[in-house]
């Protein structure tokens, strides 16, 4: 079967292993083909030797997480997400790609209305004990928030009149995160304006789903008419300032808007110095990185520089930053392989013994949220690092004890 892999790309990996420590399905199971480098060499044995589809080759290209975490890692410079996005986009165009439930999930996320109205309706069967039930026969269902919103606040746009030394922005809202996540949202717009910026929500400018979901599960071609769209309603030159990693990484792929896209702590890690006095949150915050803003973005160290010292005493896990196991839709495809990589994200947590922790990525603090549900017993809060920013800011403004949030060094 040809995968429509350039030849090129495919040649860079000389199969060193280079790349194994830092996989997450091959740090649990130890097993050659849950690893970039034999993931690799199946897709050369499909594309070139006309190797057959076997459940063994499958299930090997399902279950890598996209994390991108081999690459970094990779003298080489093996563009790794490309080949195993675009051997998804293959099988999924040959019929061996995502389960029809995913497929049908996947519908109302172009149509912010819909997945809106979709979220309330699960939302209301979840205070019911009816959503409870479903998980019990769906895991899929089970991995859900555990307070899905029964509605939120709409954004509104920074008024025009009020003085914006900044400029003006165009805040991502993207989908799932502005059904489930608008706190998020609520909390970046905020910061921004604190720091002066006049903030458009790209849902009044007609902007929905980036697509990253769809080119995570192979529809290519949904993913790119997605990525159109958003480009077309984002027309200009403002900012596009992001606060989800995952569509974040998925809009720096789109030409159209790349060169505008940034990541919000890398906005606020820009604008500090515009923000008035915070008080410091009295808490230890450990900072979990999500996969694409670390790997992709290469925007993590600013999310310790929009916190750190100034907002919170921040602490780092000592698995140099490994995945989590969300993965966009990973977490429900694969729930046990996604539990086992959890686990080791978790023990990393524990032994850093933080009171909150900061991720940057709806999916994983989600997905972390579900962990420590499952477990039982005391757990951190999981919160979005601009939502800390934006406490500091309320607090000083409430009178706790307050300091400059203006960079020192």
């Amino acid at each position: 079967m040809d995968l429509h892999l350039d030849d090129d790309d495919l040649a860079q990996c000389v199969q060193c292993g280079l790349c194994l420590p830092h996989c997450p399905t091959y740090r649990v199971t130890g097993d050659e083909t849950r690893s970039p480098r034999g993931r690799i060499r199946l897709m050369r044995e499909v594309q070139d030797h006309d190797a057959p589809l076997t459940d063994e080759v499958l299930d090997a290209f399902d279950t890598c997480i996209q994390c991108r975490g081999c690459e970094p890692a990779c003298p080489s410079g093996v563009p790794y997400g490309r080949l195993i996005e675009g051997t998804n986009e293959a099988l999924t165009d040959a019929g061996h790609g995502a389960p029809w439930w995913q497929q049908l999930a996947m519908r109302p996320l172009a149509s912010p209305t819909a997945l809106r109205a979709g979220t309330t309706a699960m939302a209301a069967a979840q205070r019911t004990g009816l959503l409870g039930l479903v998980g019990k026969v769906v895991p899929a269902v089970a991995g859900l928030p555990a307070d899905l919103p029964l509605s939120s606040p709409a954004l509104v746009a920074t008024p025009v009149d009020r003085p914006a030394p900044a400029g003006e922005v165009i805040l991502f809202t993207g989908c799932v995160m502005d059904a489930w996540q608008r706190d998020v949202h609520a909390a970046a717009q905020r910061v921004l304006e604190a720091a002066g910026a006049r903030v458009v929500p790209a849902s009044d400018l007609g902007a929905g789903c980036c697509g990253a979901l769809h080119t995570h599960a192979g529809f290519g071609d949904e993913a790119r008419s997605m990525g159109a769209e958003v480009a077309d309603a984002l027309a200009g030159d403002q900012p596009i300032v992001v606060d989800a990693a995952g569509c974040g990484a998925e809009l720096l792929a789109n030409p159209a808007v790349a060169d505008r896209v940034v990541d919000v702590s890398t906005w606020v890690a820009a604008h500090r110095d515009r923000l008035p006095s915070v008080a410091p949150i009295e808490a230890r915050v450990a900072i979990q990185d999500p996969c694409h803003l670390r790997h992709v973005q290469k925007a993590h160290d600013a999310v310790r520089v929009a916190l750190a010292p100034f907002v919170a005493e921040v602490v780092e896990l000592d698995d140099d930053g490994l995945c989590c196991g969300a993965g966009g839709a990973f977490s429900a495809l694969q729930p046990d392989l996604a539990g086992e990589v959890r686990g080791r994200k978790l023990a990393a947590l524990d032994r850093a013994a933080p009171e909150v922790v900061a991720s940057a990525n709806p999916g994983c603090s989600l997905h972390l949220a579900a962990g420590y549900r499952d477990r039982g017993g005391t757990a951190p809060e999981v919160v979005h690092p601009i939502q800390l920013i934006d406490r500091a800011l309320q607090r000083a403004q409430k009178g706790a004890p307050a300091c400059s949030s203006t960079p020192t060094d």
